[in-house]
């Protein structure tokens, strides 16, 4: 008979107050709320029971619940200033779930929002950890430190230099190569695998921690605006595993055979000049049509479906030698015609896009892009999301990377 499976309580603290980013937990990241990536890490973990937020705001109780975690209280105020620690916020949690629902978890995970950047497995694998080592208290993420602690110093009040740390057998670490010092790690926001009873009893830690190591690549804490167009570079690039709100994000194809392209938004940056006759001009990237003209000389098909009916469309088209389509209501329709008659698959076909009349062909290929600016939906459906917005490089950047997935000899 196998044993029963451990109870595991994810609580995503998330105050509504925030002083460097106001309502950053609320805000957008790629099209979800910041908050959203902790939930998935919570409810896409195998051994996660149950996701719950702590939360002072009404707002951020509801998003949670729409991306399926619980929101089972409202944080007390008290538990919500700016100096408020984890360990009564988690304490709160614990005791409202004992006394009203009388429930009693046997380990507890945070998931912090200002790290959304997670690789898939990793909560799992750390809560895994602790189960493996029962005099362990908790296990928290930690990447390799960026500067050796060794090599730190504290000012004295006579404004001499102290070292910071101090190493056996090494009177002058400080002075030595960072090879031959001790290897420190930094922690990160990502996950902590913490006994309730270690929390009940006053720590959210206890005496033994356990390491669970994490690809210093994942490693992003949000607390300013760079942070934060940091951390979207790195989820936007594609090159990490991470866990994502929603469906899976599908990987660009390792042979595309047609790139299908809007045209507003995508191959122009979506202003329109219009002159007192009606006349209308847009800006186009040169660099975008050299990426378009490599793609073709590579073997891979391009065209353009636009909503609009406008000379200026096929004229840019034209002269790039793109084949075109205007006026089309039903985009969806004419992609399933189009893939038929060239006989080309779905999963060889890439869709970029950046509004919601474009969504009803992300589902028809194998791999559907946005550009950088796109609108919400289209961020969250998107299976990866361009650095670059529409009009300024971003098909150029979808060029590149069609271009560095085909094999040598068709680049």
């Amino acid at each position: 008979m196998s044993a029963k499976k451990p109870e595991v309580l994810a609580i995503i603290p998330a105050r509504g107050g925030s002083k460097s980013i106001p309502r950053k937990n609320a805000l957008p990241f790629l099209g979800h709320p910041l908050l959203a990536y902790s939930v998935a890490a919570g409810v896409q973990a195998q051994r996660v029971t149950r996701t719950i937020i702590s939360t002072d705001d009404a707002e951020m109780a509801e998003l949670v619940r729409q991306y399926g975690a619980e929101a089972p209280f409202l944080r007390p105020a008290e538990f919500a200033q700016d100096s408020t620690q984890d360990l009564p916020v988690f304490q709160h949690a614990l005791g409202w779930l004992a006394e009203n629902e009388d429930y009693h978890p046997q380990i507890v995970v945070q998931l912090r929002p200002t790290s959304p950047v997670r690789p898939h497995g990793l909560v799992d694998e750390a809560v895994e950890i602790l189960l493996n080592h029962p005099s362990a208290d908790s296990v928290r993420g930690v990447v390799p430190s960026g500067q050796n602690p060794y090599k730190m110093w504290r000012v004295t009040e006579g404004e001499a230099l102290q070292p910071l740390l101090t190493l056996d057998g090494n009177p002058e670490p400080y002075n030595s190569p960072r090879q031959v010092l001790p290897p420190a790690y930094w922690q990160t926001g990502h996950v902590d695998a913490i006994r309730a009873a270690t929390i009940l009893k006053g720590s959210m830690s206890g005496a033994s921690i356990w390491p669970v190591h994490i690809d210093p690549r994942y490693a992003v804490d949000i607390d300013t605006h760079n942070d934060w167009k940091r951390a979207e570079w790195l989820a936007a690039s594609g090159e990490l595993d991470l866990v994502w709100p929603g469906a899976s994000r599908r990987p660009l194809p390792a042979e595309v055979r047609l790139l299908v392209l809007d045209f507003d938004g995508v191959m122009t940056d979506n202003r329109v000049w219009v002159d007192q006759d009606g006349r209308e001009q847009v800006a186009a990237n040169r660099g975008d049509g050299l990426g378009l003209l490599q793609l073709r000389k590579a073997g891979v098909q391009t065209l353009v479906m636009s909503m609009e009916t406008n000379p200026v469309v096929a004229r840019r088209c034209e002269k790039l030698g793109i084949e075109y389509y205007q006026g089309i209501e039903d985009k969806a329709t004419l992609l399933k015609k189009i893939l038929a008659e060239k006989q080309i698959a779905a999963e060889n076909t890439v869709y970029i896009g950046n509004d919601t009349n474009d969504l009803p062909c992300f589902p028809l290929v194998g791999c559907a892009v946005a550009v950088g600016d796109s609108h919400p939906a289209v961020l969250r459906q998107a299976d990866r999301v361009l650095i670059y917005p529409g009009g300024r490089g971003a098909v150029r950047e979808l060029c590149d990377l069609i271009l560095e997935n085909l094999p040598k000899e068709n680049r």
